[in-house]
């Protein structure tokens, strides 16, 4: 008796653990690949998964497309993007709320049975990744073996990606953040460029602009690096002249 108790508080202990893992990646320096694929390795090890992966909404196709895995077979990791309401997994995402599949090979909502039978998958817990009540994925796990899936097994892999949920949003947006900053630094050093271009070879907005566009083409570097070469030419140019004159 004692032996059930000190094993179910080992696994009590090992789920908080998780969860502790992946809210603490809410502050940490991670790139989103990488908070990912944390989230399905920490999931995988919880809840004894022969697959877990995750599954994200892409803002253009509206689609769930299949972000991270911990799996290393190509078959699962190749699987084609789900239409919200399609399949186990777009059901979840449109209901917004768990589902929990006892064999797939035998649930007709289930739309990949051919590569499920490939990899050797029975059971499904899927559950949505949802932030104020907006899903932007879902959290799939599945077993080698039947199994019915325990209400605390449930509720545990439903904490985890709650969790999980605000981290990919913090993270998305720290990106769509960074991607504003870098936008906006380019777009400053492209106008200093094209005034320094018009100013010293007589070129029209327009031209100037083209100039730095080509530029960054045939060299295969950013508008950004271009445009701070021309820069810096300036100022060295200007400081050479300004030594001249002493």
């Amino acid at each position: 008796m004692m032996a059930k108790k000190s094993a179910k508080k080992s696994s009590y202990e090992k789920h908080i653990e998780a969860i502790t893992k992946v809210s603490k990646s809410i502050t940490s320096n991670l790139y989103l690949e990488d908070i990912l694929k944390l989230i399905v390795t920490v999931t995988a090890e919880i809840m004894d998964s022969k697959i877990c992966s995750l599954m994200l909404v892409d803002e253009k196709s509206g689609k769930l497309v299949l972000k991270a895995t911990q799996s290393m077979n190509e078959a699962y990791n190749q699987k084609p993007p789900l239409k919200i309401g399609e399949g186990i997994a777009g059901k979840v995402a449109l209901e917004n709320k768990p589902i929990a599949v006892f064999d797939i090979s035998e649930e007709k909502e289930y739309v990949s049975k051919d590569i499920a039978k490939k990899v050797g998958l029975q059971s499904l817990l899927s559950v949505p990744l949802a932030v104020k009540g907006k899903v932007i994925g879902v959290l799939n796990n599945y077993t080698s073996h039947p199994h019915r899936f325990t209400k605390y097994e449930i509720d545990i892999m439903t904490t985890v990606a709650n969790q999980a949920a605000i981290v990919i949003e913090n993270a998305e947006l720290m990106m769509k953040a960074k991607t504003f900053q870098d936008e906006l630094e380019t777009r400053k050093a492209v106008e200093r460029a094209k005034g320094i271009l018009m100013r010293e070879c007589g070129m029209s907005e327009e031209e100037a602009f083209r100039k730095i566009q080509k530029q960054s083409m045939d060299l295969r570097k950013s508008m950004k690096e271009i445009a701070e070469a021309v820069v810096l030419m300036d100022q060295m140019k200007k400081k050479e002249l300004k030594l001249d004159k002493q």
